[in-house]
């Protein structure tokens, strides 16, 4: 690999790179203030990460997200790239992604994570100006593009969902496969395959009941160039992981062998963009409560008025 090029501003380790994503790359780590200057991409009028105003959403139904092959175990390994962790698969047969707001379907290519340097900030995105401690972002690309790359160059090209966490007293074992390896990552540019296959269905579709209930629209990469191409979706139920297993995440080390405490992007204006909340089998939210409306069978309805029928002429 040639000789990286460094210019630091103060805990904030992001890689500037066009070939995003991707391993055997040059990497120039400037401040997320300065992306702009190398990349006019980084100021376009669709960036991520952005804060979700739930009274400022549009409520819809969309046709149900749609994920095939999540339940074949899938031999993975985790990388560290200096900036995030990142996990791909070395199945051949992919994970695909279909429906809600995507109008085809989209290939998995990876998975990584955004930290902060403490269990009150990392997310990306927020909701309602909240940060949360960690945000998982899982990455596809459009089948008809045929890889990631191509795909890059298309404003259809990526859709990316986006899981927000919460600290939980107890760890996940979802994840303590990943977070197990973390330790033998510790340095930029290793990586460890999993002992185990991973089952994604356990990571990408923790409750299926819901997997429905989600934030969508449209934005770009996090990193630099920040193109414009991608579809996000973000799930409103949020995850859960321990104090130890988030802080395995921050004893990750960048390429000047620092810890890596902080890869999260600012938010960006939401300019004229609106952001959907996908709202399933009628049910009615507001906030963070809901209610859920009740269907009685048309049979129960058609008994119960037989009765009544009899009643009043006895």
């Amino acid at each position: 690999m040639k000789e990286l090029k460094v210019s630091l501003t103060k805990k904030c380790h992001y890689p500037k790179f066009i070939g995003v994503f991707q391993n055997k790359i040059n990497l120039i780590f400037v401040g997320p203030a300065n992306w702009s200057k190398e990349y006019h991409t980084c100021s376009g009028k669709l960036q991520s990460p952005i804060n979700i105003d739930e009274h400022n959403v549009t409520n819809v139904s969309l046709s149900p997200l749609r994920l095939i092959g999540i339940d074949n175990p899938h031999q993975s390994y985790v990388t560290n790239t200096g900036h995030t962790a990142t996990l791909r698969t070395n199945e051949s047969k992919a994970v695909m992604l279909s429906g809600g707001p995507l109008e085809n379907i989209y290939v998995f290519e990876q998975l990584h994570f955004h930290w902060g340097e403490n269990d009150h900030e990392g997310s990306e995105d927020l909701i309602n100006n909240h940060s949360f401690p960690m945000e998982m972002h899982a990455v596809f690309y459009k089948e008809d593009y045929k890889s990631f790359n191509e795909a890059l160059k298309h404003s259809d090209g990526l859709a990316i969902l986006a899981y927000l966490y919460e600290v939980s007293p107890q760890p996940n074992p979802t994840y303590e496969p990943i977070v197990k390896v973390l330790p033998d990552i510790e340095t930029m540019g290793k990586g460890k395959v999993l002992q185990e296959p991973l089952l994604l269905e356990n990571v990408l579709v923790p409750d299926i009941a819901k997997i429905q209930d989600y934030f969508t629209y449209p934005g770009s990469l996090t990193t630099p160039p920040c193109l414009e191409v991608a579809r996000w979706i973000d799930f409103k139920d949020h995850q859960q992981l321990s104090h130890d297993q988030l802080a395995a995440f921050r004893d990750l080390r960048n390429q000047e062998g620092d810890k890596l405490t902080h890869n999260f992007r600012p938010v960006q204006p939401l300019e004229n963009r609106e952001v959907l909340h996908n709202i399933l089998n009628n049910t009615h939210n507001s906030g963070h409560s809901g209610q859920r409306s009740v269907k009685i069978p048309i049979l129960f309805v058609a008994l119960g008025a037989l009765v009544a029928i009899f009643l009043f002429a006895m």
